[in-house]
């Protein structure tokens, strides 16, 4: 069985459309807040919209909409889905 590689980025990165599965929070004060959110890891994510000027961002998770800062969504790695 091959075994494929899964690419990890941050989810500041992720552009409109695409999927990820959430793999991990930067630690800090923010990750509490984060994960009360919603942003757990193993939860998929699909980012939505980007505001015009790039900050805030919307994103799909766990049956809602969550608008989420750029600088707290770099704290938040997510595998890329196909």
């Amino acid at each position: 069985m091959q075994q494929v590689q899964n690419q990890s980025i941050s989810l500041d990165k992720l552009e409109v459309g695409r999927k990820g599965i959430i793999y991990a929070h930067q630690a800090g004060n923010l990750e509490q807040i984060l994960m009360e959110m919603g942003c757990i890891p193993g939860e998929e994510i699909l980012v939505e919209m980007i505001a015009p000027l790039g900050d805030p961002m919307a994103v799909s998770i766990a049956g809602y909409r969550l608008g989420i800062r750029k600088a707290h969504a770099a704290q938040i790695e997510v595998n890329l889905l196909p």
